[in-house]
């Protein structure tokens, strides 16, 4: 992976997204049905793309809702459907377009009461505000269910739009769901939207189904139920908080405020452009917060604080920097989670379980094997953890990519989607708690279990590439060994579900390597892991790339 000169420094003002551009292309533009790139297409969360690659437009929301409304209906599904918004530059022109789709439709719609800082217009919503708010509404119905809508291309950059839908269990919906929305949002792309109903955004705003609903207080109202909020203000220690211009800005101050927490937020401001962020690993603008060059600037105050975090745009994932460490990396940081929550939550079930992806640190297996609890490896997306939330059968559930959820104090559902908020107000929790941040926590693990070291890969892959590696297979592995250790597992399903894993991970006693295509973005990724080292590590890389390499060439 060849690092960009720019890495780590703020952009060129010449490289920042031209957001009427955006704008006018999401508004001009039609896509050409019969162009696989051009169509809808659901990955791992939702369907992506921008408009200036005619990936992401008006047409695109409008036969999507559509297609979600039809969905609702054949499902049975008549609650409200809550729905909401980050800050990039064409999330607001997709929320537009989908509630003028959702109330032309009837659909019950809550949107985002809008604050002070809004001036009263409809505000931003992070992903786990909208999981929680369907849950909280579900509770104890068999009927009327509610359900929801994020838009929202996560972390992807500044030029990108987003678009996914959260049945009623409030998680991410599974293949099965986005196979049907995505199948009839074509089908309408392709009809020249015929069968798409519509009325006019002033119009939908009045419409007697579209309602105002406070996320922000319905949200920050329940937090203490699922972190120790008296053991951080308490503490006499010092947080902060970076939201990165995401749609967490406006709830950061409000949670200070209310549970009266030492926590700065260091920045409130909102830009389409992003043009704080410093630029990420390949020259681009990335809201990753678990990119060392994306992070560069909240690294480098790490010491005013005992511990800071930050949020990617939509929030739902985390970035954790220890006053001791710097940065610490995602799977370091959801073993500490881990090993802290499942000695400090006396009211959670016996059996609760532990759940990773099986491209997570091998790190999280020692930590629950010290903990005498199970671990449920599944496929990446966070869909596969949101049942074991719901019935309590997982305590926890975390990716790799710095996503995780878990329970309530007292064992309930809090968030059936990742959620970086209550994961970073856990850090000042275990610093607070234990007089220790999560990197020398995290040292402590390695002193008990041995020190890992871990990379992710990222290279450019096009859609036939991609589909290529999504198809790998046990038989491509012909080899015994991996950088000298006999393999002992080739796996393309996952153990804790047997889900297919759209690409293969080959396992030996003291490392492991995964290759798959990005769900997101236009890019395949290998995972590896070694317990002897860094040459060893880029022994299971080399290798690892050869196999890709192959299949790409034939």
């Amino acid at each position: 992976m060849s690092i960009d000169s720019q890495a780590g420094r703020l952009p060129d003002e010449h490289s920042l997204a031209n957001i009427p551009r955006l704008v006018s292309r999401y508004y001009s533009e039609r896509p050409d049905p019969s162009d696989p790139g051009q169509q809808v297409a659901f990955g791992t969360s939702g369907h992506r793309g921008s408009s200036l690659k005619t990936s992401f437009n008006e047409w695109h929301i409008l036969a999507t809702t559509q297609a979600i409304c039809e969905y609702r209906e054949a499902q049975g599904v008549d609650g409200p459907l809550f729905i909401g918004m980050d800050t990039h530059a064409l999330s607001e022109p997709a929320f537009c377009s989908a509630l003028e789709v959702l109330a032309a439709n009837g659909v019950d719609t809550r949107i985002d009461a809008g604050c002070e800082e809004t001036g009263g217009e409809v505000g931003y919503t992070p992903t786990p505000a909208i999981s929680n708010a369907i849950l909280v509404y579900n509770q104890g119905r068999s009927g009327g269910l509610a359900d929801g809508i994020v838009i929202t291309p996560s972390h992807n950059p500044p030029g990108d739009g987003g678009f996914k839908y959260n049945p009623t269990n409030g998680g991410p919906a599974d293949t099965n769901v986005t196979k049907w929305i995505q199948e009839r949002a074509n089908d309408l792309l392709a009809g020249g939207l015929e069968g798409v109903r519509r009325i006019g955004y002033a119009e939908a705003l009045k419409a007697s189904t579209t309602q105002r609903f406070d996320y922000i207080e319905s949200y920050i109202s329940g937090l203490d139920k699922v972190i120790d909020m008296a053991a951080i203000r308490d503490s006499g220690l010092r947080f902060g908080v970076d939201p990165l211009g995401g749609a967490g800005v406006h709830y950061w101050p409000r949670i200070a405020a209310k549970y009266d927490l030492p926590l700065e937020v260091i920045s409130t401001t909102v830009d389409p452009t992003f043009r704080f962020m410093r630029v990420d690993w390949d020259g681009k603008i990335r809201m990753d917060c678990s990119s060392p060059y994306a992070m560069a600037g909240l690294i480098e105050n790490k010491d005013r604080f005992d511990v800071s975090f930050a949020c990617d745009t939509d929030h739902d994932r985390h970035g954790i920097v220890a006053r001791s460490t710097g940065l610490l990396n995602p799977n370091h940081y959801l073993a500490v989670a881990i090993e802290y929550l499942f000695t400090h939550r006396p009211l959670w079930s016996d059996t609760a379980a532990i759940g990773k992806t099986l491209v997570s640190s091998s790190m999280i297996d020692y930590v629950a094997q010290g903990l005498g609890r199970e671990v449920v490896e599944v496929p990446v997306g966070f869909k596969w953890f949101v049942d074991g939330l719901i019935d309590g059968s997982l305590g926890f559930g975390g990716e790799e990519s710095a996503g995780a959820s878990f329970l309530t104090l007292d064992g309930k559902p809090w968030s059936t989607d990742k959620d970086g908020i209550i994961l970073g107000l856990l850090a000042a929790e275990i610093t607070a708690v234990t007089g220790q941040d999560p990197g020398e926590r995290y040292l402590a693990l390695t002193e008990r279990y041995g020190a890992p070291v871990y990379e992710r890969i990222d290279a450019p892959a096009n859609r036939e590439q991609k589909a290529k590696l999504g198809k790998l297979s046990p038989d491509q592995v012909s080899a015994d060994t991996l950088a000298g250790h006999r393999i002992t597992r080739k796996l393309t399903e996952a153990p804790g579900n047997g889900a297919a894993i759209g690409g293969l991970k080959v396992v030996t006693e003291a490392g492991w390597f995964a290759a798959r295509p990005s769900g997101t973005e236009d890019v395949y990724k290998i995972y590896a892991e070694s317990f002897e080292g860094q040459a060893h590590l880029e022994r299971i890389q080399q290798e690892a790339k050869a196999l890709v390499d192959a299949v790409l060439a034939s």
